[in-house]
C-alpha cells in the first residue's frame, strides 16, 4: 500500500498568482506544479502589500482546491530593509559574483533577520506536527533557524535557486557566519549545481558547521512547452511576427531586466556581429524581451538607461529605412506566445554573466521543431551549461566571442543543428521540474 505523504508546506518570498481555472502562475509555482497538485499543500509568502504598521500575527489564508495560500504583509520599513536592502542590494549581487556592487548596512541585515522571523512565526500558527516544510531561496535563508528557535520539530528543507559564491567571495559578507549557522537548521539543503554545492560546503566547513548541500538541478515541463510551441503555429501573434520579419533570421533573447543577465554585453556582441560579419546586415533581426523587474532598486534603473542608450546607438548605426536590426521590449510576452517565438527563432541567445540554472535555455530547446531546430548560444556561466553540450558556448564578457558564436550558429547546417538539439533535448527531458521536486522531497522525507 502506498504511503500517504504528509501535507507539503512551501515558504517563499511571494505566493503564486492564481489564474483562470486555478492554474498557478510564476516560475517557482510552475516548477512545483506536480508536487502541489499531488498532495495537500500550504504555501506561505508575502502578499505584495506594504503597510504602515505591523500586521496581526496570524496570516491571511484562502483555499483554492487542494492548495491553501497564506500571506503576510510587510511594513514599508521591512520591505525597504529586507527586500530592497539586504536581499537584493547585498545577497543577490554577492551571490552572482558582482564584486564591488553589493551594499551592506547593518540595519538591513537586522531587518532581514526580523522578516525571516516574521515568516517563521506566521507559519508556526498554521503548522501541523507532521507537515513537511520546504523553504525557498536567498530571501529566506534564516527562516529555518527561526522556526527551530520557535520550537518547530518538523522536517525542514531549503533550496537555493541562485548560485552560491566561492568562499573568498562569501567571506566579504559582513556578519556572513550568522547566515552560515542558519543552514544547520535544515535537514536537506539543495542547490542547482555541483559547483554551488562545493562552494557552500567549503564555506560551512571553514565555519565548522555540520551541514551538507547537495545539487538538485531544476527543470521545466518540456512536453507541455513543446505542445504550446507547436500550437502557436498559425496564431495571430505568430503571423504578426512572421510578417514583420520579412523572411529574416530571428535571434531571440528572453530575460528579466537584471544586471546578472549580461544584457549590455549581449547587445555589444550583436553589434559586433553586424560589424565583423556585414553579410548578416538586413538578413537578421535580434528581438530582446526584457520585462522590468525591481524597478525600486537603483542599479536596475541604471541598467535600463544603459540598455535604452545601447539599443538606440546600435539601431542608429545599422538601421535602414526598411530595417531595424534590434527590437528591445520591456513588456512581458505570454508564455504560449513566447513558446511560438522560440520555435521560430533561428538562434536562442542566452548569455548571463552568472545564473543558478537558467530555464530560458531549456525552454528554447523544448520549443524546437525536431525537423528544423534552431541553435543555442549559451553562456558557460549558466548553471544549465554543464548539461547543454550541444550549445555554442561563450564567455559573455567578450563581445567578439558572442559575435563569432552568433555567426557560427546562423551558418550551421540542418544536420548539425539536429545533432546538437537531440543532445540538448535529451538533457532537458532527463531533468524536468517534476523530477527535480520529486528528488528533493524524496530526500527530505526519507525515513
Amino acid at each position: 500500500m502506498a504511503r500517504v505523504r504528509p501535507r507539503l508546506v512551501i515558504v517563499s518570498n511571494r505566493v503564486p498568482a492564481i489564474r483562470a481555472k486555478a492554474a498557478l502562475a510564476g516560475g517557482l509555482a510552475v516548477a512545483l506544479k506536480d508536487a502541489v497538485t499531488a498532495r495537500d499543500t500550504l504555501w506561505l509568502g508575502w502578499s505584495g502589500k506594504e503597510t504602515e504598521s505591523a500586521q496581526a500575527e496570524r496570516p491571511h489564508t484562502r483555499r483554492t482546491g487542494g492548495l491553501t495560500l497564506a500571506t503576510i504583509d510587510l511594513t514599508h520599513a521591512q520591505y525597504a530593509g529586507f527586500y530592497v536592502g539586504f536581499a537584493n542590494s547585498m545577497l543577490w549581487p554577492l551571490f552572482h559574483g558582482r564584486v564591488g556592487q553589493p551594499a551592506f548596512h547593518r540595519s538591513d541585515l537586522a531587518m532581514y533577520l526580523e522578516v525571516n522571523t516574521l515568516y517563521a512565526q506566521a507559519l508556526k500558527t498554521l503548522l501541523k506536527a507532521d507537515d513537511t516544510v520546504w523553504v525557498h531561496d536567498y530571501q529566506l535563508i534564516t527562516c529555518g533557524a527561526a522556526l527551530r528557535e520557535a520550537g518547530v520539530k518538523n522536517r525542514i528543507g531549503f533550496f537555493l535557486h541562485i548560485p552560491f559564491p566561492p568562499p573568498f567571495l562569501f567571506e566579504t559578507l559582513p556578519q556572513g557566519e550568522q547566515l552560515l549557522r542558519s543552514f544547520a537548521a535544515y535537514d536537506v539543503i539543495g542547490v542547482q549545481t555541483q559547483d554551488d554545492a562545493d562552494n557552500l560546503n567549503a564555506c560551512l566547513a571553514r565555519a565548522h558547521i555540520v551541514a551538507r548541500a547537495e545539487p538538485f538541478a531544476i527543470g521545466i515541463d518540456p512536453d507541455l512547452y513543446a505542445k504550446a510551441a507547436a500550437a502557436a503555429d498559425g496564431s495571430e501573434d505568430q503571423l504578426r511576427l512572421e510578417g514583420s520579419l520579412g523572411g529574416r533570421a530571428l535571434i531571440l533573447g528572453v530575460d528579466r531586466l537584471d544586471y546578472t543577465k549580461g544584457l549590455p554585453e549581449r547587445f555589444r556582441g550583436f553589434a559586433q556581429l553586424l560589424r565583423r560579419y556585414p553579410e548578416h546586415c538586413k538578413h537578421v533581426t535580434f528581438l530582446q524581451v526584457a520585462p522590468v523587474s525591481r524597478g525600486d532598486v537603483a542599479q536596475y534603473r541604471t541598467l535600463k538607461r544603459e540598455l535604452d542608450g545601447l539599443a538606440g546607438k546600435i539601431n542608429g548605426e545599422f538601421a535602414e529605412f526598411d530595417y531595424v536590426p534590434l527590437r528591445y521590449l520591456n513588456t512581458a510576452i505570454a508564455r504560449d506566445t513566447l513558446a511560438g517565438f522560440y520555435r521560430r527563432a533561428a538562434v536562442g541567445l542566452v548569455t548571463p554573466l552568472r545564473d543558478g540554472m537558467n530555464l530560458v535555455a531549456k525552454e528554447y530547446v523544448a520549443a524546437q521543431d525536431a525537423r528544423t531546430p534552431g541553435a543555442l548560444v549559451l553562456s558557460r556561466f549558466a548553471g544549465a551549461a554543464s548539461a547543454m553540450q550541444g550549445a555554442l558556448m561563450v564567455n559573455p564578457y567578450d563581445p567578439d566571442e558572442i559575435a563569432d558564436a552568433l555567426h557560427a550558429a546562423l551558418k550551421l547546417g540542418v544536420a548539425e543543428r539536429r545533432t546538437r538539439w537531440r543532445s540538448m533535448n535529451a538533457a532537458v527531458q532527463a531533468s524536468t521540474a517534476a523530477i527535480w521536486a520529486r528528488a528533493f522531497l524524496d530526500r527530505l522525507e526519507a525515513e
